[in-house]
């Protein structure tokens, strides 16, 4: 298999380090030429939308990237019977000073008209604060805040925190700020490793339900910034918990932490020769636990072969976190295929690859975050790109699906947002757009496929911040579902701007220096997504002369009412409206001059679609393989195996030695539809321990069989 990773270490790098600016980029996945494609034109009814509250600026700020937070929502619903309206959080800076301490953490409350009530610093020490985080109370609607900056006198920075008593609608009465995560820590790995100077950071809050009567739980996430031994970023997390209720915190009664973190990640950054790089997102449901969900990537080392298991990661900790953290892993690739073998192997004298080497893979999407339904399931949003088996992928191809888990059954399923198919295999193949489906709808003048293309990120040029544009930029993320089931998903989009700029089409000329905003919605709960919503300066009037970026929803939609039978709700939005597009805070900067931007709020109410009666939502959509790699792999003694069905039926899963004889029957029964794992320990029939070497382990249903291999290593 080829090395594919790229490595930009930096002194951009570097410099993100000692300012905690940005997370690293690291080794990236190669990209590979792209053709420029068409854009797929709308298949079914965009939603009626409207604004309710036009942009409005907070402040003019010269701090512009990722003005929110990485893995969460910095835009707050306040409940109503606390007064309604909204908490909002962000990083900016008054001046286009180049001192450490120019950027500092705010905040704003926004009433339910959208009059700006408050807007100024958390803090009134001048320091260097970033990457806020804030929960509303849903009982008494304080808000909870964080962020990261250095508490103390040693260089690391730390995880401050504070509360906003909130009363008779009064923002801003914060109690003592304090350091809830106080670096360094000190980890000591399963695997034995013991580090002591790691940096938890980039903080984000959630709020669930506390074991003592009366009070809520407040659960703060940071993230390890310092490199894994291997010489690369492996953010193992560290989260502080602690309970409070109104009184608490009207009363500023100091808060009393306990701490959690995940042992398996703690190994994945302790390890010297694999990588490990997780993108990970958290959140709590209203029965005790808690969840860090998202994927992963695995190679031998930052340069080696990439390591094949399980790349969708679910780890939960119940008993409000004081619990023992348990992992769910799936596959999260796709099938597809190479339409008249149009993509060839440079490396290997343009030798077509096989369809069975094509597959859709996770990708760039390290600004995730997760969220719960109403129902309890919990939705990840992300980008899926086109790539083969050797690591590599065609940028021009990367869409918007999520995944989903139901903590309940343990099933995984991934639904197409944007775009979507017909096909019933489940996929969108963008040469292969209409019915019959099997084959390539149109070819160009050259006889090549004719392609749908896309650009989910919010600049065109993927060539700046040193090749890591996507990593930097990438920004999807959801609301939570309401009592309605009403979702958005919010990303950008640039797709018209790279026509323009860099395949020279003189067709989308006028979009050149435009980045959009795509909003899709869902009445039930991601069961149904609609046609993305999209908003620009130059078909969005409210947009006029604005370009906006760092686009974030709010953590609800709140519901407003019926138009005959369907729902409408508000959805809040923050953003940053660059006044030069592109990052001068990223080094290197996509231009020269800090010239800032202004942080900004707006407000639609949108019609949501009746939902998809006819949709299954409980389908799991077609991997790439049933059987999935055991993990761990070499083991002793236990190791799990997982695999998908795509369909409920009778599953066989049986480990076989090296001549072929049975030694073990994992599973013969029925199973259902979706992920299922199941844990070898070692033995055999008779329940005998086995001996170290090579095993087989192969599953048959439906009347396919997959084997793979696997190690037993005493």
């Amino acid at each position: 298999m080829k090395k594919v990773l790229l490595v930009v270490l930096t002194l951009s790098l570097m410099i993100g380090m000692i300012y905690a600016q940005e997370m690293q980029a690291g080794p990236q996945k190669a990209k590979l030429a792209s053709p420029a494609g068409i854009k797929l034109a709308p298949s079914r009814e965009v939603p009626a939308y409207s604004f309710t509250v036009p942009p409005v600026s907070l402040m003019d700020s010269y701090y512009d990237y990722m003005i929110g937070n990485y893995n969460a929502l910095p835009l707050r619903v306040i409940p109503e019977s606390a007064g309604g309206g909204y908490f909002m959080s962000y990083h900016g800076s008054r001046t286009n000073s180049t001192a450490a301490t120019a950027r500092r953490a705010f905040y704003s409350y926004i009433s339910n008209t959208g009059a700006v009530l408050a807007n100024n610093e958390i803090t009134t020490v001048t320091n260097r604060e970033g990457y806020t985080s804030v929960a509303v109370d849903p009982v008494s609607g304080k808000p909870l805040y964080s962020w990261h900056a250095n508490h103390d006198t040693e260089a690391l920075l730390e995880i401050e925190f504070t509360s906003d008593a909130f009363l008779d609608g009064l923002a801003g009465l914060f109690n003592d700020v304090v350091a809830a995560v106080d670096n360094p820590i000190s980890i000591t790995s399963p695997s034995g490793v013991t580090t002591s100077a790691n940096e938890f950071i980039w903080p984000t809050n959630v709020i669930g339900p506390s074991p003592i009567a009366g009070m809520r739980r407040i659960y703060i996430l940071g993230r390890n910034s310092v490199s894994a031994p291997v010489g690369a970023p492996s953010e193992n997390p560290y989260i502080a918990y602690a309970d409070f209720d109104a009184d608490t915190i009207e009363a500023g009664v100091p808060l009393v932490w306990s701490y959690t973190h995940i042992p398996e990640m703690d190994n994945w950054n302790a390890d010297s020769v694999n990588w490990r790089r997780p993108s990970n997102a958290f959140c709590a449901d209203n029965f005790g636990n808690i969840y860090y969900v998202g994927y992963h990537f695995a190679y031998v080392g930052t340069d080696g072969d990439a390591i094949v298991e399980p790349d969708i990661d679910v780890f939960k900790c119940g008993n409000y976190g004081q619990g023992t953290w348990e992992r769910f892993m799936s596959n999260g690739d796709l099938p597809s295929l190479n339409p008249l073998d149009y993509f060839t192997d440079a490396d290997n004298n343009d030798i077509p690859y096989t369809d069975e080497q094509m597959r859709w893979t996770i990708s760039n999407s390290s600004h995730i975050n997760a969220v719960v339904d109403a129902t309890g399931k919990i939705h990840v949003a992300a980008i899926w790109a086109l790539g083969n088996d050797q690591g590599s992928y065609w940028p021009a191809f990367q869409f918007i699906k999520e995944f989903t888990f139901d903590p309940q059954t343990t099933a995984f399923n991934i639904k197409e947002i944007y775009p979507q198919t017909d096909d019933p295999a489940g996929v969108f193949q963008p040469w292969d757009v209409v019915a019959p489906w099997g084959d390539v709808d149109e070819v160009d003048e050259n006889g090549f496929p004719l392609f749908v293309t896309d650009w989910p990120f919010c600049y065109w040029d993927d060539t700046v911040h040193d090749a890591a544009m996507m990593f930097h930029y990438n920004n999807i993320k959801l609301s939570e579902a309401n009592a309605e089931g009403q979702m958005v998903c919010v990303w950008q989009n640039s797709w018209r701007a790279r026509q323009a700029n860099y395949y020279s089409n003189t067709d989308y000329t006028a979009y050149a220096n435009v980045p959009e905003i795509y909003i899709a919605v869902s009445p039930d709960n991601g069961g149904t997504w609609s046609e993305p919503i999209v908003l620009n300066r130059i078909e969005t009037p409210a947009l006029t002369g604005i370009k906006p970026m760092w686009v974030y929803p709010a953590d609800k939609v709140k519901f407003t009412g019926m138009v005959g039978d369907q729902e409408k709700g508000k959805i809040g939005l923050m953003f940053y409206d660059d006044t030069t597009w592109g990052s001068f805070a990223n080094t290197p900067p996509v231009h020269p001059t800090n010239d800032g931007g202004r942080i900004m709020f707006a407000e639609l109410e949108i019609t949501f679609p009746l939902p998809d009666v006819s949709a299954n939502n409980d389908v799991v959509t077609p991997v790439a393989s049933m059987l999935q790699q055991n993990y761990p792999n070499p083991f002793n003694p236990t190791t799990t195996i997982s695999f998908n069905m795509p369909k409920t039926g009778n599953v066989n899963l049986s480990v076989y030695n090296v001549k072929g004889q049975l030694v073990k029957t994992l599973v013969n029964s029925t199973q259902t539809a979706g992920s299922n794992s199941v844990v070898w320990n070692g033995d055999d029939n008779s329940g005998s321990s086995v001996t170290s070497g090579i095993y087989f382990y192969k599953v048959t249903t439906n009347g396919k069989s997959e084997t793979r291999k696997m190690m037993l290593m005493k």
